[in-house]
């Protein structure tokens, strides 16, 4: 477990990013899509100002090892600790892969990471952030792999976006019991790809018959939106949920232990909804600048707002890197 301290009377500041995602050719310099991660970061700093900075996956493409130097470098320069999980581009060239970066990126003194018990993945660990010797929040990050085979009902086996394996549920549980006797009752849970359960969250929260491609982020909070017991939600989705298809049962053991309120993936690049379902915040982290692909106005980052009860508030906080196009 890694700890964090936060200031007495101050709010403790999460920025989350995701899917940095550029290829080594991408860092090059003069690259449009350089620039606009760069700026896109550097004025979330600015504006945010924030305490540790996490990113949830897909930080560049296997095998591109400047990008994960040059992206590391690049939080370094804010003098903050930074704190990554693994997405499914940084997964599909195969554990040794992550592994080596993950080996390097324990090099940087500002990046708070702990591999964690390989039978998981790589990058299973908790980051506890204390006030006055009591942990207000956990801060738990999952590896949510890459890819895993699927028997459909009618037998049809497929290849799908991956889900939390039964040893991490159990690892899950773990955490949770040990935050809880450091008097711990709010956690966060970070990863990549959606948990299955992102998929009730919409479709419970949702106004039936609404087209979500003609929400835009400016209105999106529109109560007309969302169904009455949703009011508070907020954020789009423009692609489909690619969790793995069947459910993995970790929103279960969610509900049971009552610890975690706040969950947040990355992976689909233009949904960024933010749904309370059965007090349980779903939240899809605001992507960060162009790398594979992306919606323009979609482009930002996260920002979780942390007191001495845990998570107080989550917005997304939105760049214009229009100028740059």
């Amino acid at each position: 477990m890694i700890t964090l301290q936060k200031k007495p009377g101050k709010d403790f500041i999460i920025l989350n990013l995701t899917d940095p995602q550029l290829g080594n050719g991408e860092w090059e310099a003069g690259h449009k899509n350089r620039e606009i991660l760069t700026q896109t970061i550097t004025e979330l700093v600015k504006q945010v100002d924030p305490d540790l900075i996490t990113v949830t996956g897909d930080l560049a493409w296997a095998g591109h090892n400047e990008a994960y130097d040059a992206l590391a470098d690049l939080l370094d320069s804010f003098g903050r600790p930074w704190a990554p999980v693994w997405g499914n581009h940084d997964n599909q060239g195969g554990a040794e892969t992550v592994d080596a970066v993950a080996t390097h990126y324990l090099t940087h003194p500002l990046c708070v990471y702990e591999k964690g018990d390989p039978v998981l993945g790589n990058g299973n660990y908790v980051i506890a952030i204390e006030e006055n010797g009591k942990v207000v929040e956990g801060v738990i990050m999952m590896d949510s792999h890459d890819r895993m085979p699927y028997t459909a009902p009618d037998g049809t086996e497929s290849n799908e976006w991956a889900k939390l394996i039964p040893e991490q549920l159990v690892w899950y549980r773990q955490q949770i019991e040990m935050l809880e006797k450091l008097g711990c009752r709010d956690t966060t849970m970070m990863m990549h790809i959606p948990i299955y359960a992102f998929r009730e969250a919409w479709a419970a929260a949702v106004k039936p018959g609404l087209d979500p491609k003609s929400v835009k982020p400016e209105n999106s909070a529109d109560p007309a939106n969302w169904n009455e017991e949703y009011a508070g939600s907020f954020g789009v989705k423009y692609e489909g949920i690619c969790s793995y298809p069947a459910d993995e049962g970790m929103f279960d053991v969610m509900l049971e232990l009552g610890s975690t309120h706040h969950i947040i993936c990355g992976h689909d690049h233009v949904n960024n909804y933010v749904v309370n379902y059965k007090g349980v915040k779903f939240i899809y982290g605001l992507k960060t600048g162009a790398g594979c692909y992306w919606n323009p106005i979609l482009n930002g980052g996260t920002v979780f707002s942390i007191n001495e009860n845990g998570v107080s508030d989550v917005w997304h906080q939105y760049v214009d890197v229009s100028h740059l196009l």
